[in-house]
């Protein structure tokens, strides 16, 4: 029966076997559109990526958030604190203890008036300095019992502060200690010195520390399994305790050092905790041993309390450069979440761990990989991810359109094309099982037969009758569209449309053309990642005999051509293949453009040119283009190119021109 009325209690501690199982998942997706819009606007993928995690996101407190932290904790600690606590704490042992014998001088009537005079001449007299001073009193004697008690706390106090210097608690830990207390700490450094001199001398055994551990280890409660991490801790404090003397005047040096020859009552003491700093010097020369760091509050901190202090300005500095990330290569797997804990709390902590768990899920996501250039580079994977996003933003501008279209369908039932797409929420049309299947293989091979179809294996027919099209998006990328904020807008169209012909028009054939002095064909990674050069020139002409190439390899397609720019024609490429720039625009230029285009015209290109500004001569240039090839003009706003362009390539789609499309198809 007493077993069973005995009350139960369970323990609830943090997990500390690996990453927390109940955590809550990281949002890729809105550090994915973050990395995006900054490497579309020039940067770096690995650049991006620091950046999100410098800022942090939503809900997410980011590296710099940590680092303000940091910075405020250190000003803190060193706004608030000063070196004077042990001497002030001296002082006022010393005013007491002098205070009260001059009591006890006035009311002892049965004094001899000479032996009266001259205690209090030497009380009048005592040095200005508190080490003198105690060192003169040494030999006074006391007629009160009261104040030889205050006098000798002086001696207690020191020794105490000294320790606590080099082995963090015992300040507390021998208050009123006894002579066996002291007995048995003189032992222990004894024991310590000699196990150091053993290491330099290379002789120490795992076994001699552990006997050591075994007489000596109540003095640390860090318990370290081997003498290296004991020397670990030793140093650390022993290297604190010298950067607090570093920062002391010369005066409070003075002072100090002649105090601790009275720890205890005599300078035995002092004399092992020397030859303990020599060890440690000797053994952990990485240490910092030479910093100082000035302290201007009006807190007084006494010799242990300042060590601590030093302590955590030490471990603030390691956070500050562990949360800059600025040496090579760095990670936030560096960060070191016991001194965050420590230092800034364990809401701090959790924050930390989150962006390393960030971190962590964009490398190993297929987000983000490493190349053999040691960068980290968008996978095709996240590229998807990230055009699909803009897609959708696109998508969204356009559904508040009149006669908008549904970016979620790619046709109502009608006859099998032979494409494919994924499946998205709303589709009615049936599998493909065959590319569904595949899909799931690739994913994950079978398991004793067994296939795990997951939805994003899932791909449907197309059910549209459809003709091929053809398409080639010229895109201007002279200096003057990313100085007029239209460089990020240029790389979200060609990323939008690339992602809707590859996703719901596979049966198209897209080409993407970027011309500036020059023109060339880039892959989507390179135009998202391209950067902005300072380099002038607007060669059209080159861009559109690239489209002419682009349309002549597919003859049985229908060409689409859509001109996103900014400026009028500036350049040309000569026979030679030499690039000629000259402006105001050159009437040869400009003549090799139009050859260009009436090419395009003749190989039944539809045309649209999208004109971004307000420049009179690019309008009137425009228009003329347009004209001649029977195309049209589309002037958007930055903002709003992705889904002119988008809403243009569609409208192709539809038209007659296709032949055989009778109806509106939705996509």
């Amino acid at each position: 029966m007493a077993r069973a009325n005995r009350r139960l209690t369970k323990r609830y501690t943090p997990y500390v076997d690996g990453p927390d199982p109940l955590a809550p998942p990281v949002d890729l997706a809105e550090a994915l559109d973050a990395i995006g819009q900054d490497v579309m606007a020039g940067s770096s993928p690995e650049h991006a990526m620091r950046e999100f995690l410098r800022r942090g996101g939503r809900d997410q407190v980011g590296m710099d958030e940590l680092a303000r932290r940091v910075a405020e904790r250190r000003r803190e600690l060193t706004r608030t604190n000063n070196l004077d606590g042990t001497l002030q704490e001296v002082k006022e042992l010393l005013d007491r203890a002098v205070l009260t014998e001059r009591k006890q001088l006035a009311r002892d009537v049965d004094m001899d008036e000479g032996d009266r005079a001259l205690a209090q001449m030497q009380l009048d007299n005592l040095p200005a300095s508190p080490a003198a001073a105690v060192s003169e009193l040494n030999g006074y004697e006391w007629r009160s019992g009261e104040a030889r008690e205050e006098f000798e706390k002086i001696k207690d106090l020191l020794g105490r502060e000294v320790l606590d210097q080099r082995f963090a608690g015992l300040k507390q830990a021998l208050e009123n200690a006894t002579d066996e207390d002291r007995a048995a700490l003189n032992e222990m450094l004894a024991d310590l010195n000699g196990l150091l001199e053993s290491r330099k001398r290379g002789e120490d055994t795992q076994e001699q520390f552990d006997d050591f551990m075994a007489k000596h280890g109540d003095y640390f409660p860090e318990r370290p399994q081997n003498l290296d991490e004991l020397l670990d801790a030793l140093a650390s404090r022993a290297a604190a305790a010298q950067r607090m003397r570093n920062s002391m005047t010369r005066e409070q040096r003075e002072e100090l050092d002649a105090l601790a020859q009275q720890a205890f009552g005599s300078s035995d003491l002092m004399s092992e905790l020397s030859q303990l700093d020599d060890s440690l010097r000797s053994l952990r020369p990485g240490e910092d041993w030479g910093g100082s760091q000035r302290l201007t509050g009006e807190n007084g901190l006494g010799l242990g309390d300042g060590t601590g202090v030093f302590q955590d300005l030490a471990d603030l500095d390691a956070l500050a450069e562990q949360l800059a990330q600025s040496y090579q290569g760095s990670r936030l797997d560096d960060l070191d979440l016991d001194k965050l804990a420590r230092q800034l709390g364990p809401d701090a902590a959790v924050d930390a761990r989150t962006l390393q768990r960030l971190e962590e899920a964009l490398r190993d996501s297929g987000t983000v990989r490493r190349g053999s250039d040691g960068q980290l580079a968008l996978t095709p994977k996240a590229m998807r991810q990230l055009g699909r996003s803009v897609l959708r933003a696109v998508a969204d501008t356009m559904s508040g359109r009149t006669g908008g279209h549904d970016v979620r369908r790619s046709g109502a039932a009608g006859e099998p094309s032979g494409s494919t797409r994924e499946w998205a929420f709303g589709d009615t049309e049936p599998w493909d099982v065959t590319r569904t299947i595949t899909n799931a293989l690739v994913r994950a091979p079978a398991d004793g037969g067994r296939v795990t179809i997951q939805i994003d294996d899932v791909e449907v027919q197309e059910t549209e009758a459809r003709t091929q099209a053809c398409v080639a998006l010229l895109v201007d990328t002279s200096f003057s569209m990313a100085m007029d904020g239209r460089w990020v807008p240029m790389k979200r169209t060609a990323l939008a449309l690339h992602t809707l012909v590859t996703s719901r028009f596979r049966g198209d054939d897209l080409q993407l053309i970027g011309f500036g002095r020059s023109a060339s064909v880039m892959q989507i990674e390179q135009l998202v990642g391209l950067d902005a050069r300072w380099e002038k020139g607007t060669n059209l002409h080159h861009a559109l005999l690239l489209a002419n190439r682009h349309f002549r390899k597919h003859p049985n397609a229908q060409p689409v051509l859509l001109v996103v720019t900014d400026g009028e024609p500036t350049s040309h490429l000569e026979s030679n293949g030499e690039v000629f720039f000259d402006y105001p625009p050159n009437p040869v230029t400009i003549a090799l453009a139009v050859r260009e285009l009436d090419g395009s015209a003749r190989l039944g290109a539809r045309t649209t040119f999208f004109r971004l500004g307000d420049d009179p001569g690019l309008a009137r240039f425009v228009d003329a283009m347009a004209r001649r090839a029977g195309g049209t003009v589309v002037t958007p706003e930055s903002d709003d190119l992705g889904a002119a362009v988008i809403d243009s390539y569609l409208s192709s789609r539809r038209s007659g021109a296709f032949g055989g499309w009778g109806r509106d198809d939705e996509w």
